[in-house]
């Protein structure tokens, strides 16, 4: 078989119409395509728009990394606030959170309960315990260690009572 350009001229005189047709398909087939691409593009365009409004033209990777960079920052900063509070709240254990008052009467020829016993003890019962005794003549004030809710010195009814009164309050 030899080829011949009329032999092609013929064929396609022949065909023409079917690849006329064919070619419109081909044609109207891409315009769909383009018009498809172009519409997914203007949408993720607008999309890209809103992830980078209000960056003042940095680049999505520029704005990966000051985010990243910012995380690990934050991520420090959480850090030594933890430390911050876990050392407050060791020495709080050590500060006066319980206290206790009674008044009372110590003698019975003075009224108005003048007397008084106030405890101050911190989380684990230690500090101390004070009290004041009024009489007509004097005035004298006590002060006695305590030391896990006791003390090494008697302690008198009203201590006692403004030591309980002051683990109440917890």
């Amino acid at each position: 078989m030899t080829f011949n350009i009329t032999n092609l001229y013929k064929t396609i005189e022949i065909y023409s119409p079917y690849i006329l047709i064919a070619f419109t398909i081909i044609i109207f087939i891409l315009i769909i395509v383009q018009i498809r691409t172009a519409s997914k593009l203007k949408i993720l365009s607008n999309k890209y728009k809103k992830l980078l409004n209000g960056t003042n033209n940095k680049s999505l990777e520029q704005l990966i990394f000051d985010t990243l960079s910012l995380s690990n920052d934050i991520a420090l900063e959480n850090k030594e606030i933890s430390k911050k509070i876990k050392n407050i709240q060791r020495d709080m254990q050590s500060c006066i959170q319980k206290v206790g008052v009674i008044r009372y009467n110590a003698f019975e020829n003075v009224g108005s309960d003048l007397s008084f016993s106030i405890a101050l003890l911190d989380n684990n019962d230690n500090g101390v315990v004070i009290s004041g005794i009024y009489s007509r003549e004097s005035s004298t004030t006590y002060a006695k260690k305590i030391v896990n809710g006791q003390s090494k010195h008697a302690l008198s009814a009203e201590e006692l009572q403004a030591i309980s009164e002051s683990k109440k309050i917890v």
